[in-house]
């Protein structure tokens, strides 16, 4: 692509396009549009607030991502987040509680976010924040899970609050999702897509994309199943080796070539849907988005982290506010230094060159 890809342009579009198809179907379910309507007006005035922020010196990103819980019930091949020790087995103690979350997320209204990723380990194991967040209708929380705790439970809040988006993984067909999650899993999902659809609830899916899937993720008829099943959007999440263990599963440069024009051709040619590449887009956007660029990280426990894949903080959001955070030592260097604009080989240059953020931490 010649010019510099907006990707905050383009997600505020792609809602505007989601609230449009929206309001076509309205007769058929008049609580969806109702609350898309509502949220583009939120999303307008939060633009301002950020704008107000910035006059001031504070640059605040349209998103948060906020991993609820360490938790997951699942062992995916080559999962950062275990590789990082940030999800395990069992629920630790010393998790932010669901108030605690719940000034967070009231902070990030404040200040004039408008999106928040619920992460985990597995975020609708934390059913507590998820009703949390339900009640927050001026934010949109897109629920990334693995979709395999989308019980009747869930699918009547997911009905009720309409700012709860989930976002469902999947890393292609049966044999390609199966291999990385488990025996059945696909199967499983399939169903949560189908009940999801016949609901007429809003939901995308992330697929972690690796040398072995890759083909088959790009393909008109992975994409076109999606289409069928009333998927919206579509979270291409290049996979980051965090170990040798699973670096043969990494895209390498031939890859990213190709990612990157399918992407373009997408979302030119298959405008129904919204097509999301990371950290792809990150390039396009003139580097790495992370540290309060174009988003930020809090931890199961609270601590501001640039990204889900830098798992390095100085700062704790329970002694502090999200405002402290996004101007603490650590994102402020990052910001001003050439880190996050430098070149790199991988897809991911915070995890390449974590050994200079180490050093960013222990200067005073």
């Amino acid at each position: 692509m010649d010019e510099r890809f907006d990707l905050q342009q383009y997600l505020t579009e792609g809602v505007e396009q989601v609230v449009k198809d929206a309001l076509k179907a309205t007769l058929k379910d008049p609580r969806e549009s109702a609350f898309l309507v509502k949220f583009a007006a939120a999303c307008a005035h939060a633009a301002k607030k950020r704008e107000a922020n910035e006059k001031e010196g504070l640059h605040v990103p349209s998103y948060l991502i906020a991993s609820i819980t360490s938790s997951c019930n699942l062992h995916c091949e080559g999962c950062y987040s275990r590789a990082n020790n940030a999800t395990i087995d069992c629920e630790p103690s010393m998790q932010l509680n669901a108030d605690e979350w719940q000034k967070i997320f009231k902070d990030a209204e404040d200040l004039g976010v408008s999106f928040i990723l619920l992460a985990g380990g597995e975020p609708m194991l934390r059913w507590d924040v998820i009703e949390s967040a339900g009640k927050m209708q001026k934010l949109m929380f897109p629920v990334f899970t693995n979709g395999t705790f989308m019980t009747d439970k869930h699918m009547d809040l997911l009905d009720r609050c309409r700012n709860i988006v989930p976002v469902i993984s999947i890393e292609g067909g049966r044999e390609e999702t199966d291999a990385r999650r488990g025996e059945g899993v696909y199967d499983k999902v399939s169903g949560v897509m189908d009940k999801l659809c016949s609901k007429g609830i809003i939901y995308g899916v992330s697929v972690t994309v690796t040398k072995e899937n890759i083909g088959e993720v790009f393909s008109d008829e992975f994409l076109d199943s999606l289409r069928s099943r009333g998927c919206k959007a579509v979270f291409y999440i290049e996979f980051v080796p965090v170990s040798e263990e699973g670096s043969h599963l990494a895209p390498d440069d031939a890859d990213r070539e190709f990612m990157a024009g399918r992407i373009d051709s997408l979302r030119r040619n298959k405008q129904d849907m919204i097509y999301i590449s990371f950290p792809g887009d990150e390039k396009s956007s003139g580097g790495c988005l992370a540290a309060g660029r174009g988003f930020f990280h809090i931890n199961s426990h609270g601590g501001a982290e640039p990204c889900p894949f830098s798992p390095y903080s100085d700062i704790n959001v329970r002694d502090t506010s999200l405002r402290e955070a996004l101007e603490s030592k650590l994102f402020t260097a990052l910001r001003s230094s050439d880190i996050l604009t430098d070149d790199h080989i991988g897809g991911c240059v915070l995890n390449e060159k974590r050994d200079q953020i180490e050093l960013l931490l222990q200067q005073k």
